[in-house]
């Protein structure tokens, strides 16, 4: 047994040979063994023959060591042995030998180039911070293909659904280099974290459910203060998250209050958004959040105070939403087995649990939450839906008894709580081909669901990435840069009021001719068509004639050929044009209303009796004829013969008429009307 345990194959590179040999130790079994087991299952068609032989010893091997995971972190044999499956995985075959001494080479020149961090990094001191840990390159690096085949195996450094995203916020400060350093702090940090959250105590007055489990806590004597706001009130207290619910204990002259419960879990419409708070219910501090539900007759704030940002408010803010977003999911999914729903809640509870364990590592640059919450990176996600739908059918096809599973991680690392009625706990003897096949199958739809949306994502953010610069813009630019995008359409309103006014009379006869054939046949849908149409047509010309490339931007000249006192006259200018053009519009709406509610009598019954002859004219004459008429009517007065039969007089009379409109009175106060004089037309 021993010497069959120490056989190095030829065909597997250093690594995975010493993989392999560790793999043997753990299962108690032989590499022959193994090797005859995985050609029983092997098909070449799944891939290449080292690396799937890599993938199955160590799937085997995992399932072992999940048994005794909590063990297995503490003393560091997890990580490590786990960090060198993911280098195996890299490099499985003796070929690979050696470009893995070349990326080694590699990796120590570009430990001479400068890092590239993001722009919470930027700022921090690098001797000064916890960013160090991280920055530790000691050894080959994992890549993120590696590091997403562990996470699809074991949900505990991360999660098939965000396994890239946290990837990358994990080795941000290391150009997506991940070392052993920063990854075995990493899982220890996450074991010391569910350790914390096992020693807090339930809130009080209320008694937990069996599979209820304690996320969250802040408002203690050894953590930051949580105030809730009533009205013009504060109370502080003691705020707790959990897998279900929110609850808040109003701190007491010697204890807490009995808890107030904010169910997340219910099917009623409810919300949870960030909110301003201040002395007198002023809103000037942005560092709360408010939750509102159908069931309460008011929302609920609750603030987080600090002193520089709002870090702690959309921490609690995206706990929260994940949580709503579990329930939500879980019942517009129809979810109904307990061992499926309790797989979903136990691998949402770990990605909070990671989330935590990042925080405390990068204390002083947290990252952004939803790279570890699986529900509030979908629900931002381009087409997360889809991500959702595909989660929903692979729960159905994990095996929840699995060592590896979520739910069987949370319960090998003493979860407090009762589960275990939750899970029918099968055979460990089933067939391993099984499994894997089954791993697979499940996972990668998934994968390729999720990997769908984040290429989609990045599209996303570089056009975004694009506005920005014109969002920065003052008013001025703003309107200059509109001007500019408008000045094709002015061209072709000048071609139109060149043709309505008869200065090109051929191109006013054929307007005419057209507009009465298509009202008169009734085209007006083939109009539309033949307009869309054109457009298309319109499109394409510009691809042929590459116009991208000849204009790859939009230049917008702001200089002005007046001077400083010229400016500022046409500036005041256009205030007063502007001013003009308010007081107008608010005229002729007070005008309109006078009309509709009688206040000018006379007035009223002539509209009346206008409006009325109209709606009985278009009751009994087709529409396309009254368009007809409007189309003949407003070509003919825009010619020289309807100038010429056009009376002054009567518009003199129209003018007379609407200035003879009496208006609403308008009274600005500063306080607003009374309930019992809220039906009058007061402002």
């Amino acid at each position: 047994m021993e010497n069959g345990s120490m056989m190095k194959l030829k065909h597997l590179s250093t690594v995975a040979n010493d993989v392999l040999c560790r793999c043997t130790e753990k299962l108690g079994t032989s590499v022959d063994v193994l090797v005859d087991e995985f050609q029983a299952v092997w098909n070449p068609e799944k891939g290449s023959y080292s690396r799937k032989l890599v993938e199955y010893c160590c799937t085997k091997a995992l399932r072992q060591m999940c048994c005794r995971i909590e063990e297995s972190i503490t003393d560091g044999s997890f990580s490590r042995f786990a960090f060198d499956m993911m280098l195996a995985l890299q490099a499985p075959s003796s070929t690979d030998d050696e470009s893995y001494m070349e990326s080694v080479g590699k990796e120590r020149e570009d430990r001479k180039l400068p890092v590239k961090v993001t722009e919470e990094h930027e700022d921090v001191p690098l001797f000064y911070s916890d960013i160090m840990p991280l920055l530790v390159d000691h050894g080959v690096a994992v890549q993120e293909d590696a590091f997403l085949w562990l996470v699809a195996l074991v949900p505990l450094p991360g999660d098939i659904v965000n396994g890239r995203f946290t990837f990358e916020t994990l080795t941000t400060p290391t150009a997506n280099q991940l070392y052993y350093p920063a990854y075995d702090k990493y899982l220890k940090e996450i074991d010391k974290c569910i350790r914390h959250l096992q020693k807090q105590s339930p809130p009080k007055g209320v008694e937990l459910a069996d599979d209820e489990f304690i996320l969250h806590v802040e408002g203690t004597s050894n953590s930051q203060r949580v105030v809730r706001h009533i009205g013009g009130t504060s109370w502080p207290g003691r705020l707790t998250l959990t897998n279900y619910a929110l609850y808040f204990e109003a701190s007491g002259t010697m204890s807490y209050e009995d808890a107030l419960k904010i169910n997340l879990s219910e099917n009623t419409e409810q919300s949870v958004k960030p909110a301003a708070t201040g002395p007198f219910g002023a809103p000037l501090f942005d560092k709360a959040i408010i939750y509102q539900s159908a069931e309460l007759p008011e929302g609920v704030i609750l603030e987080f105070p600090e002193v520089a940002s709002s870090t702690r408010r959309d921490h609690w803010l995206s706990l929260t939403k994940e949580i709503i977003l579990l329930h939500q999911f879980l019942k517009d999914h129809k979810i109904e087995a307990s061992v499926e729903a309790w797989e979903i809640h136990a691998r949402t509870i770990l990605g909070i649990v990671r989330l935590h364990a990042v925080r405390e590592l990068l204390r002083m640059a947290p990252p952004i939450p939803k790279s570890f919450l699986i529900f509030t990176l979908l629900d931002e996600l381009p087409k997360g839906d889809y991500v959702l739908e595909e989660l929903a059918r692979s729960l159905k096809q994990v095996d929840c008894s699995h060592p590896c599973s979520a739910s069987s991680i949370l319960r090998s690392l003493n979860m407090p709580h009762d589960i275990s009625a939750k899970t029918d706990l099968q055979d460990d003897n089933n067939d391993q081909s099984r499994v894997i096949t089954q791993q697979e199958e499940s996972m990668a739809l998934l994968e390729s669901k999720v990997n769908e949306a984040r290429e989609e994502a990045k599209e996303i953010e570089t056009a975004k990435a694009t506005a920005d610069r014109l969002r920065d813009e003052g008013i001025s630019d703003s309107a200059l840069v509109l001007l500019e995008l408008l000045s094709p359409v002015k061209k072709y309103l000048y071609r139109f009021q060149e043709v309505l006014k008869w200065e090109k009379p051929s191109a006013t006869v054929m307007f005419i001719a057209a507009a009465l054939l298509i009202a008169y046949k009734e085209w007006i849908g083939k109009a539309i068509a033949f307009c869309l149409l054109w457009a298309v047509k319109e499109m394409f010309c510009a691809r042929k004639m590459r116009i991208k490339d000849k204009y790859d931007k939009l230049v917008v000249y702001t200089g002005s050929d007046q001077s400083t006192v010229e400016s500022i006259v046409s500036a005041q200018h256009g205030l007063i044009v502007a001013h003009e053009m308010l007081q107008t519009t608010n005229i002729t709406i007070l005008k309109i209303l006078s009309i509709v509610t009688w206040r000018a009598e006379k007035h009223a019954k002539l509209v009346t009796a206008i409006v009325l002859g109209l709606g009985i004219v278009l009751l009994l004459i087709p529409f396309k004829f009254v368009i007809i008429g409007v189309a003949l009517y407003t070509f003919t007065m825009t010619s020289s013969l309807g100038k010429s039969m056009t009376s002054e007089r009567s518009n003199r009379r129209l003018r007379e008429w609407w200035d003879s409109i009496p208006i609403i009175p308008v009274e600005i106060v500063d306080k607003p009307p009374n309930a019992d004089t809220g039906a009058e037309c007061t402002t």
